[in-house]
């Protein structure tokens, strides 16, 4: 199980960097908010999968993953501002 969770948290937790370069990439408004909103269900994700390793005991290594926690919650609140204020700004237009 701590394996399977290790593998999830390492994809979700990987993600969010190469779909930011493609949303900086952005063809338009939408497709930006479209990859910024990828950024953060992965971010989502990650931050749930921390969750879980620090409620359940899955492995023999004590991993404290209040730290990392609390630089996830950051990223989604700096990715989810970043959408509405993309969301603003094409509204504007």
């Amino acid at each position: 199980a701590g394996t399977h969770v290790a593998g999830q948290l390492l994809r979700s937790g990987t993600s969010p960097l190469p779909n930011h370069g493609e949303a900086q990439a952005a063809e338009s408004a939408d497709d930006f908010i479209h990859k910024m909103s990828i950024c953060l269900k992965e971010l989502r994700e990650s931050e749930r999968w921390l969750l879980l390793i620090r409620r359940v005991p899955l492995g023999k290594a004590v991993v404290k993953v209040e730290a990392l926690l609390e630089e996830t919650d950051e990223l989604i609140r700096i990715f989810k501002t970043s959408i509405r204020t993309a969301e603003k700004n094409k509204q504007r237009i």
